[in-house]
């Protein structure tokens, strides 16, 4: 019985004690930089010195940043054990709640038209914009009981609105928002000791607001109807926490910029180390997230050689990795094949007049876009020698973005086909992401490739991805938390190497950010023949795989029955939904939400049948990209705002829209 009750003990202590080798390991690290810079002779009799050049290091650099790191890293993982707690969600965290994509959009907005506001401390600021982006999340997957697929859903596709909004915001003001790029890196220098005497008493505020809530907190651990019994107020209990959780995450992002992944480290490793009490949890969840983010910034600064590497944005390459295994390790609570707050029309099949249709705004938006334009001269209807004039610039650019945008819809059809899962779609699955990556390596270490071989790689890495991630989450049965998820994982490893790149200085890195961001104003005639007639050839492929995609859906026991090859037709859907992909990337960048939009859209107007669906949302995604694109060409004339920019701000307004209505 006693050896039972010390092993119980053990267990729970074994989470602190692994909290606080991780910062033991960075107090040694931290001592080998001490050592670079000063001698482990002199630094008791130099470090009070204020004329030594190298005792200022120490005492006014190192040993700060070393405190700051601390301090972050625990406030992240005491944020992330709340919001764990309170959303009862393993994979909660400030980065998958949105509260950094909000507290950013808040500083650029700030920046450029409320710079007073900026003397109150950058910490108010993000604080303010991370609340509000969460306070959405949390409105929009309130209608949905707060389970987790709804929750994360929400929260990824505002956080990739807003960055989209912010990089919009970056592209058009690159020298005044210069700063943000720097801030958004999560760099952790420091020049004095000044930092960490501001931010330690702001912290302490959050620390003692969420131990005054550590009971009622506690009480969540039950159902809300054990909960309500004992007394709790669930509503007032809940927006408390979430506050306290919002400001601790906030004080941090303002003061040393984003750091992702280490609060949801610190809070996965102190459930697995045995810490389930919430009180353990807090406690080793602060630790082991302290430690690690010391670890890793000490750790950087020694293998770095005295070149700066902000440990932001190398905290998510370390991060995405554990995310995949908690992943793995979860046990999807959803059916796969249908996600809350997504309608699914439940009409009869689209009739022949809803083809028209769909086929007169495609031509009547192909015209305005040709036609209608803002000039040196204001508004304008082009015809005769201006149109003729203007042909060359207009007309490769509405070519790109209608068969990149069709690729994307019939991709987006493919893959919710294919999974059975109305939020499949290259955009949410990482699939453009992963392209992006892949051509962000590829400009910086490669020699230059012309477009053919770009394409090429692209769709390459495109079915890379695609083929790893739908292995992932076949065990899971494509359930959604898991399938988006590991999507945002390949998200922020795309921003976080991109952030590498931008904190180094690389002039190359700006016709990549114009790249990722969606922009067809480099797309020449050659490229426009290129994209057209590969859409042209997938839209004549279709019917190949028409019997495929409506047997797939129906789940293996009765494809199999039917007689469907599940293997041969799995890859050959695959291969086609990476192909279409990699080449819309390349086009139109990583992120617009056309591929998930415009499958959905069909769906919602009684396409039923798949063939019939992903031709529909074929022609709905053609337009949607041609539509962004026209608006990104006028709306800040003369400045051109990229068509995938638009398009990802029109598709998060639309699954808010839809949320919102149902």
């Amino acid at each position: 019985m006693t050896e039972a009750i010390l092993s119980q003990a053990e267990r729970r202590n074994r989470a602190v004690v692994l909290g606080l080798g991780l910062v033991a390991i960075a107090t040694l690290l931290l001592a080998f930089n001490l050592r670079q810079v000063l001698p482990a002779g002199r630094w008791l009799a130099s470090l009070g010195n204020p004329t030594d050049l190298q005792a200022i290091i120490a005492r006014d650099a190192l040993l700060p940043r070393f405190v700051m790191s601390l301090l972050c890293g625990g406030a992240l993982g005491l944020a992330s054990v709340v919001f764990q707690q309170v959303l009862r969600n393993p994979l909660a965290e400030p980065g998958t709640l949105g509260v950094f994509a909000g507290a950013k959009c808040a500083l650029a907005v700030a920046i450029l038209w409320a710079p007073g506001l900026l003397v109150a401390g950058w910490d108010v600021i993000a604080f303010a914009g991370g609340s509000l982006a969460t306070l959405i999340v949390m409105l929009l997957a309130r209608r949905q009981g707060f389970s987790p697929a709804a929750l994360i859903l929400s929260a990824l596709i505002l956080s990739l609105s807003l960055g989209a909004f912010g990089s919009m915001l970056i592209l058009v003001h690159f020298d005044a928002l210069g700063e943000l790029y720097v801030w958004e890196s999560g760099s952790l220098v420091q020049n004095s000791w000044r930092g960490v005497v501001e931010i330690l008493p702001r912290l302490a505020i959050a620390l003692v607001a969420t131990l005054a809530l550590l009971r009622p907190l506690a009480l969540l651990e039950l159902d809300d109807a054990g909960a309500r019994g004992l007394g709790l107020s669930l509503g007032t209990t809940r927006a408390l926490a979430i506050a306290g959780a919002v400001l601790a995450s906030a004080i941090v992002a303002g003061t040393i910029g984003v750091i992702g992944f280490v609060g949801l480290a610190g809070a996965a490793m102190a459930r697995f180390g045995g810490a389930r009490r919430l009180s353990q949890r807090l406690l080793a969840g602060s630790l082991i997230a302290a430690g690690l983010l010391a670890c890793t910034d000490q750790g950087l600064m020694l293998l770095s050689g005295g070149m700066e590497i902000p440990a932001g944005a190398v905290t998510p390459l370390l991060g995405a990795p554990l995310l995949i295994y908690l992943l793995r390790r979860a046990r999807p609570n959803h059916a796969p094949a249908a996600l809350p707050g997504l309608p699914i029309s439940t009409g009869s099949n689209a009739t022949r007049i809803g083809v028209a249709l769909l086929i007169a705004l495609l031509v009547g938006m192909l015209a305005v876009s040709l036609l209608l334009g803002r000039t040196t001269g204001g508004w304008q209807l082009a015809s005769g020698q201006d149109l003729a004039a203007l042909l060359p610039w207009r007309l490769p650019r509405i070519v790109a973005a209608l068969s990149a945008g069709l690729l994307l819809a019939v991709a987006g059809g493919l893959l919710q086909g294919l999974t059975g899962n109305p939020i499949a779609s290259p955009e949410l699955l990482g699939i453009s992401s992963g392209a992006g990556l892949i051509l962000l390596v590829a400009t910086f270490f490669l020699p230059a490739l012309d477009r053919g071989s770009m394409i090429l790689l692209s769709g390459l890495a495109a079915a890379l991805v695609l083929f790893a991630v739908l292995n992932f989450s076949r065990r899971s049965a494509f359930a959604p938390e898991q399938l988006l998820l590991t999507g945002a994982a390949l998200a922020t490893l795309l921003a976080s190497a991109l952030s590498v790149m931008l904190f180094l200085g690389d002039m190359r890195v700006l016709r990549v950010v114009g790249w990722l961001s969606g922009s067809t104003y480099s797309v020449t005639a050659g490229d426009a023949r290129t994209v057209a007639v590969l859409a042209c050839l997938a839209l004549l492929l279709l019917p190949l795989l028409g019997r495929w995609l409506e047997i797939l859906p129906l789940g293996r026991p009765s494809a199999a029955g039917l007689g469907l090859p599940i293997g041969r037709s799995r890859f050959c859907i695959i291969a086609m939904a990476a192909a279409l992909t990699g080449v819309a990337t390349l086009m139109v960048g990583p992120l617009s939400f056309v591929g998930l939009m415009a499958p959905h859209m069909a769906r919602t107007l009684g396409f039923r049948r798949a063939l019939p669906r992903i031709y529909a949302a074929a022609l709905i995604g053609g337009g949607l990209m041609v539509f962004a694109d026209w608006i990104g060409r006028n709306i800040a004339f003369p400045w051109q705002i990229p068509a995938g920019l638009v398009a990802t701000g029109l598709g998060g307004l639309y699954f808010v829209l839809m949320v919102a209505r149902r």
